[in-house]
């Protein structure tokens, strides 16, 4: 979760220094978010890539695409 922080209330060099160690900030004006800092090391959200997360951490069975047929025949009816 990403901390706010009212700009009012900001300490600029401690914000900074918090950032780039890895943690974000959201610096907000009258409660309405104003900017976000983060570490510029950081990808930003259209920039995080998802695909292949979790490559290694499990194993998909052969027959992943079949497992269940014959329950779900028997509920939908089908094969009667």
């Amino acid at each position: 979760m990403v901390q706010t922080v009212n700009i009012h209330d900001a300490h600029l060099s401690r914000l900074v220094e918090r950032a780039a160690k890895g943690e974000a900030f959201i610096i907000a004006k009258a409660g309405k978010p104003m900017v976000k800092v983060m570490p510029i090391d950081q990808p930003g959200p259209s920039e995080a890539r998802r695909l292949g997360f979790m490559t290694g951490q499990f194993v998909v069975p052969d027959d992943f695409d079949r497992m269940g047929g014959t329950e779900i025949e028997r509920l939908f009816g089908m094969g009667q």
